[in-house]
Formats: structure tokens, sequence, C-alpha cells
């Protein structure tokens, strides 16, 4: 076991390394990861992913949200009441006979929720049964740790920083009198703690967690450019995006936000 935690710590650092020098996407200066620890892996859907589109985070299409189908539904322990939306782990398959050769690691991010199924055993069905530590991936990206002929796998994880392309994104719902809004694309922790918003006309307004990776305020707050502030579940770092909407914004509509450190 001692001898796989150092291979796998050399080549997370390889890969953060390569990472940075091919400019793969914007991080933040903070997450750390943390140590490996065992799990279990399976997979629902097959190979298009498309039943893993929408899910417990919110956060809809998952391509054009941006995670792709490098994802996987967490168990009750992980998803933590939907702030464990967002957060990436890399996964590696161990001891079995459905594990690849080389044992590759995969990247993906938690963008759903493994409910509990108390009607099966923890051992035989309910794999997503508390406290068990789950992920039930999408099939594209549990086969690239293990056959999908195995259906049920032990795996090393550990928590990565996030990296991400484009920004964070924000999908704005409700109405002139309450906005709700899905973080999307978060890159280091991944997560949201907690979150505000700031109008023009306004100070920093604190929003309530709704469900899964989405806040919401009860304000009007049409016509006023937006800004947002955000804190993240693990890294407790605090990210600033001014101006990400413009007076005009509309429900329906997503907007992409550079974003300071604090």
């Amino acid at each position: 076991m001692a001898s796989l935690l150092r291979s796998l710590s050399f080549l997370v650092v390889v890969a953060a390394v390569v990472g940075r020098a091919m400019g793969a996407g914007y991080s933040t200066p903070v997450f750390k990861a943390t140590p490996w620890k065992l799990a279990y892996a399976t997979f629902y859907g097959d190979e298009s992913a498309s039943e893993t589109m929408g899910g417990a985070c919110g956060y809809g299409n998952l391509f054009s949200s941006g995670y792709g189908t490098a994802t996987a539904a967490l168990s009750s322990v992980l998803f933590k009441n939907g702030y464990g939306c967002g957060q990436c782990f890399q996964l590696r398959c161990v001891n079995s006979k459905w594990c690849y050769k080389y044992s590759p690691m995969v990247t993906i991010t938690g963008t759903n929720l493994c409910p509990p199924n108390w009607a099966q055993d923890s051992n035989n069905g309910g794999w997503c049964n508390p406290p068990r530590t789950h992920f039930d991936m999408a099939k594209p990206a549990f086969m690239k740790i293990a056959q999908w002929n195995g259906g049920i796998v032990p795996v090393m994880f550990r928590r990565v920083a996030c990296i991400r392309r484009g920004g964070v994104r924000l999908s704005f719902q409700g109405n002139g009198y309450w906005l709700l809004v899905y973080v999307m694309n978060v890159a280091g922790g991944g997560d949201i703690a907690s979150m505000w918003v700031k109008g023009s006309k306004t100070g920093w307004i604190s929003m309530s967690h709704n469900w899964g990776a989405s806040y919401q305020a009860f304000a009007t707050l049409g016509g006023q450019a937006l800004s947002f502030k955000f804190t993240s579940y693990t890294s407790h770092e605090t990210l600033i995006a001014y101006n990400v909407a413009p007076p005009n914004w509309q429900t329906g509509m997503t907007y992409s936000a550079n974003v300071n450190f604090h």
C-alpha cells in the first residue's frame, strides 16, 4: 500500500506540472490535494453518458456547463447536501481483476447524488448507503480505469484542485424579485459554501443555499449590473467576480465571469 501511495503521489505532481506548462485552464492558489483513501466505484448509463445529464447539482447539460463525461454521482457522505457539488476527485482502480494493468487515473467532478437504496444491503446493491464512500461514475469515466463488466471495483481516491477553462459560469433563473443562480465551472476547491450578490445600486446581499449548486436572493435587482462573491466550502478562499451581468440581464441566460482571489 505504501508503494502504491508513493506512485500515485508522484503521478499527481507530474500531472500538475504538465497542466501548468500547457496552460490547461485556470485554478486557484489555495486548494491542496488531500491524502489518498479507499472507496468503491460503479457506473451508470451508457457510453453516451446521456443519463448523467442534469442531476442533483443542477448543472443541466454537462457538456455546455464544462464538465463533459468525466463526472460521477456521489454517495451522501461525499455529496454533503449539495456542498460537494463541483468538487474534483482523482481515482485509480486497485486490487481487482477488472482494473487495467497499468492502473491509469481519471479526474472526475461530482455532479449528482447517488441516493441510498435501503432495500438493498450496503454490500450488495446499496452501494451508496451511508456511511459508505462511493462513486457512481459516468460510464466513459469508469471505462478509463476499469473494465465495464466488472460492475464495481475498489478505488483509491483523493480530492484535487479543479482546473477549469473560461471562468465561473452563472446561470440565472427566477424573476425581478427573486434571483436563483446556478454556479458552475468553479476552479480550485470547485465547491461553494456561501455566496453574495451586489447590484450597482446595492451593497453585498447574502444569498441562501437553495439546492445542489444553486443560491438565491429575494431582492429587486432588475436594471442593475450584478457582481458576485463566493466562498469555497473546503478551501475557504473568497472569489469575487465584478460586473458579471449587465443592467439588462435576463433569466434563462448564462454569464461567464473572471474572478479575483482574496
